[in-house]
């Protein structure tokens, strides 16, 4: 086990925890609002979220359609992310995550807005995610909060997940989880991107894209308590090596994205299978991991994805 069972159990609790958020998030659908057209209740675009409001796609053409510009903006994203951190440009990598975190936590307490039983002002509907989002944002971005940190990451996938759930349909999920499991595996095992990324993030940035929990080993507690009854306070500055246990923003976002695409297209169950089925490969890959050793989680994740859809499939 790469970490202890405590940690362990908290990574598989906080991923969890955000696949529910995820889907709550994806069931309020806040690209649409119910209105009255000509003495009827109708399903109309909600013009309050125009501004991002994803393409509103119908056939199967139309998905496949779409799905290389989806892919070739995440190249894009990556080839940026990647030259933004050879070049040491921290300033302008930070205020991109700072716009992107206030986005996601604005659309996901929009949504929980929308999922309340109380009527809100639409002023104040728009008002107050972003009185939530800003200080938040600036907190995990500018001021390294550890809570703050985590807690954001809850929210920040689900609403991320909001613009790209309606935009795929089962099949260009399916085949989105296989080229990113690829990747992942070139990322981590071949080139190292993933980890280089990692600690430049951690290290330079002092921001981290997914769960980060810093703990420490049952040796190192009991020599902190020995240092602290020690008389001699010298003893209290040495240093003290201290693991980190992290879990990639994309190996949360990715199994919320195609629950959501299960949730739209076929219900609630087959989604809740997706969720089980990404549980239990990330929760195989923490029990087989070896300490100071790097794997990438996209493939157990959509191995885990892929077996529980064909089951929902056969038993739904």
């Amino acid at each position: 086990m790469k970490h202890n069972l405590k940690i362990t159990i908290i990574l598989l609790a906080m991923f969890l925890v955000t696949q529910f958020i995820g889907l709550a998030v994806l069931h309020a659908d806040i690209f649409h609002i119910e209105q009255e057209v000509n003495g009827t209740i109708q399903e109309v675009v909600n013009p309050q979220l125009s501004w991002i409001q994803p393409p509103e796609l119908k056939t199967d053409r139309d998905f496949f359609t779409i799905f290389p510009s989806l892919l070739i903006a995440f190249v894009i994203a990556i080839s940026l992310l990647f030259l933004l951190s050879k070049f040491n440009i921290e300033f302008i990598l930070r205020g991109w995550f700072f716009v992107v975190v206030i986005i996601a936590l604005f659309l996901t307490i929009y949504a929980f807005e929308k999922l309340s039983p109380w009527a809100i002002n639409p002023t104040l509907a728009i008002l107050i995610p972003l009185v939530i989002a800003l200080p938040l944002a600036f907190i995990k971005i500018f001021k390294r909060n550890f809570l703050v940190h985590n807690a954001t990451e809850l929210l920040i996938y689900p609403g991320i997940a909001t613009i790209f759930v309606p935009i795929l349909n089962i099949w260009t999920i399916i085949i989105l989880l296989i080229l990113i499991s690829i990747y992942d595996m070139w990322a981590v095992w071949h080139s190292g991107f993933m980890q280089k990324m990692a600690k430049y993030q951690i290290n330079k940035l002092k921001i981290f894209s997914g769960f980060f929990v810093p703990y420490v080993s049952k040796k190192v507690r009991a020599q902190i308590k020995k240092m602290r009854k020690s008389k001699n306070k010298s003893k209290l500055k040495k240093k003290i090596r201290v693991n980190i246990a992290i879990l990639g923003g994309g190996d949360v976002i990715f199994p919320i994205i195609t629950a959501g695409v299960m949730l739209k297209t076929f219900g609630l169950a087959p989604a809740l299978f997706v969720i089980g089925g990404a549980v239990l490969g990330l929760g195989y890959l923490f029990f087989l991991a070896e300490k100071k050793k790097f794997y990438p989680a996209m493939p157990f994740i959509s191995a885990g994805i892929f077996i529980a859809m064909i089951l929902s499939y056969l038993i739904l």
